[in-house]
């Protein structure tokens, strides 16, 4: 089965390499998508009937080809040259129009699949047309080289079987990704040794969302019992996305052409329309009453006339003998054509002729406009299609997310509290991290140990990755240093040089080592267990490690919203106070918690995970609730503030907007403090502009919130409109 299709049940299964598994049983190839994109929406054959049928779906169209018919069966008074000749200019410049498109979507389809790959086969690589991969093929991808389909990352040059992506072409995300390579196959990165393979992956049918992937792969060993391990999107490598600081990568196709979850995104078949035709054809209905009307009055008043006989058979027109025996409702019928086509003039042809041309002209215009030419990429605007070109000075809303938009993605660790003391910076050496800004009678000091538990949990509570920095392309290493920190998130990176600044150094992951050195430059090693990633829903994460005496240490970072429900109640007041302040501020906050566990709750915790993972139904469902478990009866140690600098010109461009008269939404998933705060700064929220509040506390617990919700803005609208009068011009909305 191919794309297409909404829902998908059960699961595929693909053989890696399309080695056998048992050289007893027979292998039977199953049959998946090739690995075709296919963009454009007409081939050379259909494009006629194709391109026709839209055409005369129109109102306008097809009622000028039924005119433009009577005039050639029905004795008209009109000749058929004047229907059927605009009729036929309007139809052709369309179609070249949108066969000019569709063949630009064809060339840039070909550039995509004719593209090279290189393919893994009896231990050789073949170099292939990317149209060529079926599923189950092992592929190389070498860097700053974009995937050709969806793959199962098996291994790579890395000694640690990971890689970095970028996803900016899918998600918009330009931050590096990191991906792990399946723990078996992490040590075959020759072709060799990727082809001596035998494995089976058992996966999903193709979905689109980018961020769901459910799986597992089977390796078969000689004389060994098979392993299985579990897969999710951190294995799955997406096509579109590209390779990153690493020299190259081995990864198996899982689905291909359109079946790749970019493709079952893409949505640019369907015919659009813009508001102004559509208004075009309600006018035309209009006027196509007034025809009507017009033609049936025109029809009967001749009948009427006509019932004279003197009238109805002038000695200067007799009739024929044909037209006496014409039956009357056939004769009555044709003079009614014969009306319509009289006064068709009233719905003008020449107007359709006009705006095609505009609509195709105009979209030469936008690619040649100076001012919207990139300099960086050289590269103008792109028309992809010009049904839409007026509707770009008619945009009423803009919705903005918040985070690298409108502000840089590029957080700086700022401040921190500590069983609710105050640290911003670091003043005296010989404390390392203790002074606090502000009088110390007032703000006080946290315990040593707290201290050192904080920054421990700060450089272990994430799950960044240090590269080399001659070795990264497009990031910048520390000054004086050899490496540099990649992460997913820039709030990881800010917080671990946060605890850099004050004595606690990330040294990487080695073998599943976590190394740190501390403020005595002694370096602490930490057994990684297990990492229960972020995910919007909980907004936390948390890690599993053990220390070199065998404590088992949990710690986690997240949401105070997340956090709080979860900590000791009585930890949470003075910690509570700097978060609300630090986001007022405008800045972003992480709360962090740890709990001890013992070795009974750990092995409990480690089944139930791995029970879990390797679930290929409901496998999310099931994490999360082993996280929920797991992540309860903490302490809470601290808080973080960070900060995210806004874009330059934002405010500007905010204002600037505004005056053109659109309406602008920041959609941001920050507290309520830090969003207001960022929404003044970036000049969204004027100091007149009145905030009205729904929250889940003013909306209440109510079965149907959308009606409490409906009610609250209907108040608010009676209000406005009493208080307008009063204050008139000087309320801001």
């Amino acid at each position: 089965q191919c794309a297409g299709e909404e829902k998908r049940v059960g699961t595929r299964t693909v053989v890696v390499g399309h080695r056998p598994v048992s050289e007893t049983d027979a292998y039977v190839a199953q049959k998946f998508c090739d690995n075709r994109i296919v963009s454009s929406k007409y081939t050379l054959w259909n494009f006629l009937p194709k391109n026709l049928f839209e055409q005369f779906r129109r109102i306008a169209n097809f009622y000028f080809l039924i005119i433009f018919l009577v005039q050639v069966i029905v004795d008209t008074p009109t000749s058929p040259v004047t229907s059927g000749l605009p009729l036929f200019f309007v139809i052709t410049v369309t179609a070249i129009k949108q066969g000019y498109e569709d063949w630009l979507r064809h060339r840039a389809d070909n550039e995509v699949n004719k593209s090279n790959v290189f393919i893994v086969e009896n231990a050789k690589q073949v170099q292939k047309e990317s149209e060529k991969i079926k599923v189950g093929d092992i592929i190389e991808v070498k860097a700053d080289e974009t995937f050709p389909c969806d793959l199962i990352f098996l291994a790579s040059s890395s000694v640690d079987g990971t890689c970095y992506v970028t996803t900016a072409s899918l998600d918009g995300e330009s931050n590096f990704k990191t991906h792990y390579a399946v723990r078996d196959t992490t040590v075959l990165c020759t072709d060799e040794a990727i082809d001596a393979l035998t494995a089976t992956i058992e996966c999903e049918q193709p979905q689109p969302d980018l961020y769901k992937f459910v799986g597992r792969i089977i390796i078969y060993r000689s004389n060994q019992e098979p392993i299985a391990r579990s897969l999710g999107p951190e294995n799955l490598l997406l096509k579109g996305a590209t390779l990153k600081n690493t020299k190259k990568i081995y990864g198996v196709a899982v689905y291909t052409g359109m079946e790749t979850k970019m493709a079952l995104n893409y949505q640019g078949k369907s015919q659009k329309r813009s508001a102004v035709e559509k208004s075009i054809n309600a006018f035309l209905i209009v006027y196509l009453c007034i025809l009507l009307s017009k033609a049936t009055v025109c029809t009967t008043l001749k009948y009427v006339w006509q019932s004279n006989p003197f009238n109805d058979e002038p000695w200067y027109n007799e009739k024929t003998k044909k037209e006496r025996e014409t039956f009357k409702v056939l004769r009555m019928f044709t003079d009614f054509l014969s009306f319509m086509v009289l006064f068709n003039f009233i719905i003008p042809v020449s107007m359709y002729v006009t705006v095609e041309m505009q609509k195709f002209l105009g979209s030469f215009f936008i690619s040649w406009d100076k001012e919207m030419y990139d300099e960086e990429i050289k590269e103008g605007a792109l028309v992809n299609t010009s049904d839409l070109n007026e509707e770009l000075g008619q945009v009423e809303y803009v919705f903005t997310d918040k985070t690298g938009t409108l502000t840089e993605n590029s957080m700086e660790f700022i401040e921190c509290c500590i069983d609710g003391h105050k640290y911003k910076d670091c003043i005296s050496e010989v404390d390392g991290f203790s002074q606090t800004d502000g009088p110390l009678k007032y703000y006080g000091k946290a315990e040593k140990s707290r201290e050192e538990l904080f920054l421990r949990a700060l450089c272990l509570c994430h799950t960044v990755q240090i590269k080399e920095a001659d070795q990264v392309d497009g990031l910048i290493g520390h000054p004086g240093h050899k490496y540099t920190y990649i992460s997913s998130s820039p709030d990881e990176i800010a917080l671990v040089k946060g605890a850099e600044k004050y004595g606690f150094t990330f040294l990487g992951l080695e073998n599943n080592f976590m190394k740190i050195r501390n403020q005595k430059n002694e370096t602490e090693m930490y057994q990684l267990l297990h990492v229960l990633n972020f995910d919007p829903v909980r907004r936390r994460m948390s890690v599993i490690v053990r220390t070199t005496t065998g404590k088992l240490l949990l710690f986690c970072k997240g949401a105070d919203s997340s956090i709080f429900p979860r900590v000791q109640q009585e930890e949470i007041q003075q910690t509570k106070v700097h978060v609300d302040r630090n986001a007022m501020d405008g800045y972003r906050t992480l709360c962090v918690a740890f709990k001890e566990l013992t070795q009974k709750e750990y092995d409990k915790i480690d089944r139930q995970l791995n029970e879990a993972k390797m679930a290929l139904q409901d496998r999310e469902e099931k994490m999360a609730k082993v996280f929920e478990d797991t992540e309860a009866d903490m302490h809470l140690i601290g808080a973080t503030a960070v900060e995210d600098r806004l874009q330059e010109q934002s405010a500007e461009t905010i204002e600037a907007l505004h005056a053109a008269g659109m309406k602008v939404w920041v959609l941001t998933g920050d507290k309520m403090e830090t969003a207001k705060s960022t929404c003044y700064a970036c000049r969204l929220f004027q100091t007149s502009t009145e905030l009205l509040e729904l929250t889940a506390k003013t909306v209440g617990e109510s079965e149907r919130k959308e009606d409490r919700l409906h009610e609250l803005l209907m108040e608010y609208h009676k209000k406005l409109i009493q208080d307008i009068p009063k204050n008139r011009g000087g309320l801001k909305r």
